[in-house]
């Protein structure tokens, strides 16, 4: 609802900005009636340039630390220069946007030059049908190149802003159709530039004012947030009329929830009805009840709180409601001491537990099974027969049997007549004396321990000689004897095979057996065994004498 000439003229104010910190500060604390803490952005208009963006800070020192997040400024619409950006205090604006990313710059854009100039209203209608027509597209590309190369790509653009009344030049009523096809260029145009997030906020006046505002709004596509110029001004006597009345608060609210849409309050405001805390209190708790993207309130007088002293009650309200709640100071409970009451001790009567005598169960015998033991048959093993060799000389080898710890009992050695020798060509050999047979021995019953198996070599036979010795209890190995060098007169005797055994039984033979000691276990499965070397001078053998 104000005029832009209004606000740049408000530059003036800076020159009491000191007295009205001073001021402020001395406000009373705040009311009980303050909004619940959100996550609703807050701003105020508060100069369109640098003096604007100074005082952001001391504004929010003033409201207790209060988060101003967002910053609002207008662009100048006397020239289309100002329409495109030509102004140097973007740059501080933009300065003060890249600072937090969680902060937000709104813009008020322009749709003509000589925006306050009261041109009538069949002028208003060829401005609006050269608009549609892309007369002015150049004027809103340069904006939009000059907006992204300040780093303020995410600008929120409030463009043509209180269509729907009668002050400005860009508005509606003169060609409702050419002005949403003169908005719809305008947002192709800056949305074409490389770089840009825009955002378009379509927010008409409170109320019917010159036309309905949802006449002139140019669709979906083309819009972003439904905002809403609302002062405390008529129509409508009370706050309750403002909700209610056609094209009012509950009608903005309606239409942009129908068009999914995001809401905000770009302007409000005291103006017509002066210090009025009861309207600000009704604002900020409809504000909070219906969560708009931002509101900012535009703080110079008539409309302002802070830099505008002459509504007191309605500062008071406001700065109470926004000022973040300060814990207060923790005041300890005092500790008031419990008396202590004695519990009287009750004996507990013992009451004996009777004896419950517990049966006894027989536990039931299980026969063990006998499993019976397999008989394993002890197999026969024959004795090996060792061929006895002929010998041709009367020199009677004698075997080694080992036999390894077992004493040798004394067998009486049976007297072997010498043989004649038989004719030979050759020269007579002398007479040699007859040997001694070696005495057999007998085996001598002792510990079972094993016994070597004897050699089934039998010894090459030589010359005899006066004494055999007798076998040694020496190591279980056999002995090889020696062999003796025949006398030059005797030919050495050769080696007969062996004659099998008569079946029946040789006539004064001579026969020594050895037995065999498996071991205690191997003995009960194969029995006694013995290995026996039989010597035959029975008739047969050529050295029997009768």
């Amino acid at each position: 609802m104000p005029r832009p000439s209004r606000r740049l003229a408000s530059t003036c104010i800076g020159t009491v900005t000191a007295g009205l910190l001073a001021t402020g500060a001395a406000l009373a604390a705040p009311d009980e009636n303050r909004a619940e803490g959100s996550g609703i952005a807050m701003g105020a208009y508060l100069d369109f340039g640098p003096s604007g963006v100074a005082r952001i800070p001391h504004l929010s020192r003033w409201l207790g630390g209060k988060d101003i997040r967002v910053g609002h400024t207008y662009l100048p619409g006397d020239q289309w220069a100002g329409i495109e950006g030509r102004v140097s205090f973007l740059e501080d604006w933009a300065r003060w946007r890249r600072a937090d990313d969680d902060r937000m710059f709104v813009l008020n854009v322009p749709m003509q030059a000589r925006n306050e100039a009261r041109v009538p209203d069949q002028r208003v209608a060829r401005l609006i049908r050269a608009g549609a027509q892309g007369q002015y597209d150049e004027h809103f590309r340069r904006l939009a190149e000059r907006l992204v190369s300040l780093g303020v790509p995410d600008t929120v653009i409030v463009l043509g802003w209180e269509m729907n009344g009668v002050t400005y030049t860009h508005r509606c009523r003169p060609d409702p159709a050419n002005w949403k096809v003169y908005w719809r260029r305008i947002v192709d145009v800056m949305r074409a530039v490389p770089g840009q997030k825009f955002k378009f906020d379509f927010a008409p006046n409170r109320g019917t004012d010159a036309i309905g505002w949802t006449k002139c709004y140019p669709g979906d596509d083309f819009v972003d947030i439904i905002g809403m110029d609302s002062y405390d001004q008529g129509p409508g006597e009370t706050f309750d009329d403002q909700i209610s009345q056609p094209y009012g608060l509950q009608k903005h609210v309606d239409f942009a929830r129908a068009h999914h849409k995001a809401i905000s309050y770009p302007e409000w405001g005291l103006f017509r009805r002066g210090d009025n805390p009861e309207y600000v209190r009704r604002m900020l708790r409809w504000i909070e009840q219906n969560k708009p993207l931002y509101h900012t309130i535009t703080d110079y007088c008539p409309h302002g709180v802070w830099q505008c002293k002459q509504n007191p009650q309605s500062t008071k309200v406001f700065r109470g409601a926004l000022t973040p709640e300060v814990p207060g100071p923790v005041i300890p409970t005092p500790v008031v001491p419990t008396p202590v009451v004695p519990t009287p001790v009750v004996p507990t009567p013992v009451v004996p537990t009777p004896v419950v005598p517990t049966p006894s169960v027989p536990t039931p015998q299980v026969p063990t099974p006998q499993i019976p033991t397999p008989e394993v048959p002890t197999p026969a093993v024959p004795t090996p027969a060792v061929p006895t060799p002929q010998v041709p000389t009367p020199t009677v080898p004698t075997p080694q049997v080992p036999t390894p710890q077992v004493p040798t009992p004394q067998v009486p050695t049976p007297q072997v007549p010498t043989p004649l020798p038989e004719p030979s060509t050759a020269e007579p050999s002398p007479v040699l004396p007859s040997p001694e047979v070696p005495t057999p021995v007998a085996p001598t019953p002792g510990p079972l321990e094993p016994e070597p198996e004897p050699s089934p070599e039998v010894p090459e036979p030589g010359t005899p000689t006066p004494e055999v010795p007798k076998p040694s209890p020496a190591s279980p190995s056999p002995v090889r004897p020696a062999p003796v060098t025949p006398s030059p007169a005797v030919p050495k005797p050769q080696p007969t095979p062996a004659k099998p055994l008569p079946q029946r039984p040789p006539l004064n033979s001579m026969q020594w057996c050895v037995p065999i000691n498996f071991g205690e276990w191997l003995s009960k499965l194969v029995g006694k065994q013995s290995v026996c070397i039989k010597i035959d001078l029975g008739e047969g053998s050529g050295f029997w004498p009768f």
